[in-house]
C-alpha cells in the first residue's frame, strides 16, 4: 500500500492509512470514498485506477437468539458462499468457508447437496472475516475453518489466508483450525507447506472423522473409500511429530449410527497413544438427510466412557438451531427460492 501511495506522487504513510482504515473493524463501509483521512484527489484517482474493497456482497444475514450470527455472501460472478460469527464472553470466532460448495459429499452435510461450484480466492476467504467484524462491531479473536469447502483442495488460498489472519489482522496461528474431512497425502503436504508458506506449524488440525471403523465412515463420507481410516491415523501422528502441535478429532454424534459404546471402546482404541482430543459434535438437523440427533443423555453416556479411557474428549453443542444452523443451509434456501 506504500507502494501505491508512493505511485501516485502520495507520501508513503498515506499507503499506511488505507492498510489501518481497511483492518479496523469499526469502519463498517468498504469503500474508498469512506477514507476521510485521505485527500478528495486522492481518493479519486484510485477509484479511477479501479481500486476496489472487498469480493463480497452481503445477500442475507440471520442472527440466533444465541447470538450467532450467519451471513450469505454474494460473489462478484454471482455464486454465493456462508459465514458465522460465533460470540462468547471472551471471544469472537469466525467460522469461514474455503470453497463454494463442497465436493466431499458427506451424507450429513447440506452443502455438498449442489455439488462444488470452485475454490474461493484468497480475498475472497478473507472477506468473510470483513463482514463478520463490521456486522457485529466486534474483533474477530478466533478462525475456525469449518464451513463450506475442503480446505485441503483449496490448500494454497488457505495458507496464505492463515499468513494475513496473523499478519493482517493479527491472530495467532494458535487460535485458527483447519477442519478436512482428510484427503490421501494432504496432511503431510499440510504440514509441509505450512513450513514453507509460514515459516511455522501451529494451527490446529482438526479431522472430521465421524466414525469409530472404516465401513462406518463410508457410508456416512463417501470419498472414505479413498483413505482407510487408520491410515488417516498414521498420518495424524506423523502431522504431532512434525509440529508438536495436538491433533483435534471431530466426531458428530449421529443416532443409531455411530454413538454405541462398543463405538466409543472402539475410537480410543484407534486413537490412543498420541497427543489427540475427541470433540464430540451435536448434530443439526437438516431436512434432506435421514440422520437424527443423539440424545443428550447418550451423548454424555458416550463421552464418560472416552474419559474413562484415558481420551481427551469434550462436548460441543450447536449454536444458532433456530436460524438454519448447518452449513450449507443458507445457500440452499437460497438457491430454492
Amino acid at each position: 500500500m506504500e507502494k501505491v501511495a508512493l505511485n501516485y506522487g502520495q507520501a508513503a504513510y498515506r499507503g499506511r492509512q488505507i492498510y489501518s482504515w481497511l483492518y479496523n473493524y469499526k469502519n463498517r463501509f468498504k469503500s474508498i470514498d469512506e477514507i476521510n483521512g485521505l485527500p478528495l484527489n486522492f481518493r479519486n484517482q484510485l477509484i479511477k485506477g479501479g481500486f476496489i474493497f472487498g469480493e463480497l456482497m452481503l445477500k442475507e444475514k440471520y442472527l440466533a437468539n444465541d447470538g450467532t450470527l450467519k451471513l450469505l455472501l454474494n460473489t462478484r460472478d454471482n455464486e454465493s458462499v456462508e459465514c458465522v460469527g460465533i460470540p462468547t464472553e471472551k471471544r469472537l470466532t469466525a467460522c469461514l468457508s474455503s470453497q463454494v460448495g463442497c465436493p466431499m459429499d458427506c451424507k450429513f452435510c447440506a452443502t455438498g447437496k449442489e455439488g462444488l461450484k470452485r475454490s474461493l480466492k484468497v480475498s475472497e476467504i478473507l472477506d468473510q472475516i470483513l463482514f463478520i467484524e463490521n456486522e457485529m462491531n466486534q474483533k474477530v479473536t478466533n478462525i475456525v475453518f469449518m464451513g463450506m469447502g475442503e480446505p485441503l483442495l483449496n490448500i494454497d488460498a488457505l495458507l496464505l489466508s492463515i499468513r494475513s489472519i496473523n499478519e493482517d489482522f493479527d491472530i495467532s496461528q494458535r487460535k485458527i483450525t483447519v477442519s478436512t474431512v482428510a484427503i490421501p497425502k494432504m496432511i503431510s503436504k499440510l504440514s509441509e507447506l505450512s513450513f514453507q508458506v509460514l515459516g511455522k506449524c501451529q494451527f490446529t488440525l482438526a479431522i472430521s472423522l465421524h466414525a469409530s471403523n472404516q465401513k462406518i465412515r463410508e457410508t456416512i463420507i463417501p470419498s472414505a473409500k479413498n483413505y482407510h481410516i487408520n491410515n488417516i491415523i498414521d498420518d495424524c501422528r506423523e502431522f504431532v511429530l512434525k509440529t508438536g502441535r495436538r491433533v483435534s478429532f471431530e466426531y458428530l454424534m449421529l443416532n443409531g449410527v455411530n454413538d454405541k459404546l462398543e463405538h466409543a471402546d472402539e475410537l480410543s482404541n484407534l486413537i490412543k497413544g498420541f497427543q489427540c482430543h475427541v470433540n464430540l459434535i451435536q448434530y443439526n438437523q437438516i431436512k434432506e438427510v435421514e440422520f437424527k440427533q443423539t440424545p443428550s443423555q447418550y451423548s454424555q453416556l458416550f463421552q464418560n466412557r472416552l474419559s474413562k479411557n484415558g481420551i481427551n474428549v469434550s462436548f460441543r453443542k450447536s449454536r444458532g438451531l433456530d436460524k438454519n444452523a448447518a452449513c450449507g443451509q443458507l445457500r440452499q434456501n437460497a438457491i430454492i427460492k
